[in-house]
């Protein structure tokens, strides 16, 4: 079976078909990272470019770690240590890095639409590892993952993304995929950091009341409140929002029946999740985690062509 695009610019792109592709091929990456020798030679000889211009520590690592498993030859690029400071554009930076030779571009960028553009222009194989607030494919491939793993299954399984709906990439991505593979999802949140019109958007339900949506759901996925991204006053306080959004372990005791928790990270402990619960046996956060190299991998190979 081969991929219908390119590039893993979003989870919007995508057919069914791919989505299954990819976590298919991931539960094959996952059997190899639990052997003694956890490498492969599937991507010997293709060389891959980290392009990061935002900060990050799981995305980054899990792609770097990713490429080694697989035998890429890999380059990082920080754009704080790069010419990137001297006034350099995205685009000469880009073709500077092709003139070396580079198959693959995992690109992490504050700009919505840069790997979209940098598609356009360079014949690399391009994969976006976050754009503004628009996705991060890779972590909506890692989360259904991971909840297929748990659940057994996609379709019919209802999924709670709680929090910062509306400056999260994580969400969109998620909103996108599981929709696409029959997940029942509903958001949830305050009013302000639920965008409207979603429901019509993304075929999903909003509710504004915690306990209610974690009574529904068999899965409830956490997300970090984005001060960074938030340039106006959405709620009073932090202190305000883990009363009335917070998850904790007294709340999960009162619930009719046993829900997984997870969280992309990075968790603000002690506002969307407590510590006993992001620590808990329903958490499945370090899974995640460990998930999210098999995912890459998966999606490294498969846009290699070195499957054909």
């Amino acid at each position: 079976m081969k991929l219908s695009t390119k590039h893993l610019l979003g989870i919007k792109d995508l057919t069914k078909g791919d989505i299954s592709l990819f976590l298919d091929t991931a539960v094959q990456f996952k059997e190899v990272l639990q052997r003694p020798v956890k490498k492969v030679p599937s991507l010997r000889d293709v060389t891959i470019v980290n392009l990061f211009y935002e900060n990050s520590t799981r995305t980054r690592i899990s792609f770097e770690l990713a490429e080694k498993r697989l035998s890429a030859d890999t380059i990082n690029f920080t754009a704080s240590g790069s010419s990137v400071s001297k006034g350099e554009t995205l685009l000469d930076t880009v073709n500077n890095i092709l003139s070396m030779k580079v198959d693959m571009v995992v690109m992490r960028h504050s700009a919505t639409g840069a790997p979209h553009f940098l598609a356009q222009h360079i014949p690399a194989a391009i994969v976006n590892a976050g754009d503004g607030i628009n996705e991060h494919p890779t972590q909506g491939l890692l989360d259904a993952f991971s909840i297929r793993e748990k659940m057994g299954k996609l379709e019919g399984t209802k999924v709670a993304i709680i929090g910062d709906i509306l400056h999260s990439r994580v969400a969109m991505s998620n909103m996108y995929l599981l929709t696409k593979m029959g997940a029942k999802v509903t958001v949830c949140g305050p009013p302000t950091l639920i965008p409207r019109h979603i429901e019509a958007a993304f075929g999903v339900t909003v509710n504004y009341n915690l306990e209610e949506t974690l009574n529904w759901c068999d899965v409830a996925n956490v997300l970090r409140i984005q001060l960074e991204r938030q340039n106006q006053v959405l709620f009073s306080s932090l202190r305000e929002y883990n009363l009335s959004y917070g998850i904790s372990r007294k709340l999960l005791e009162g619930l009719k029946k046993d829900i997984v928790v997870m969280h992309p990270g990075p968790i603000n402990r002690g506002v969307e999740l407590d510590s006993d619960v992001a620590d808990s046996g329903q958490s499945i956060i370090l899974q995640q985690v460990e998930n999210g190299v098999a995912v890459r991998m998966a999606v490294l190979y498969l846009l290699s062509n070195r499957n054909q």
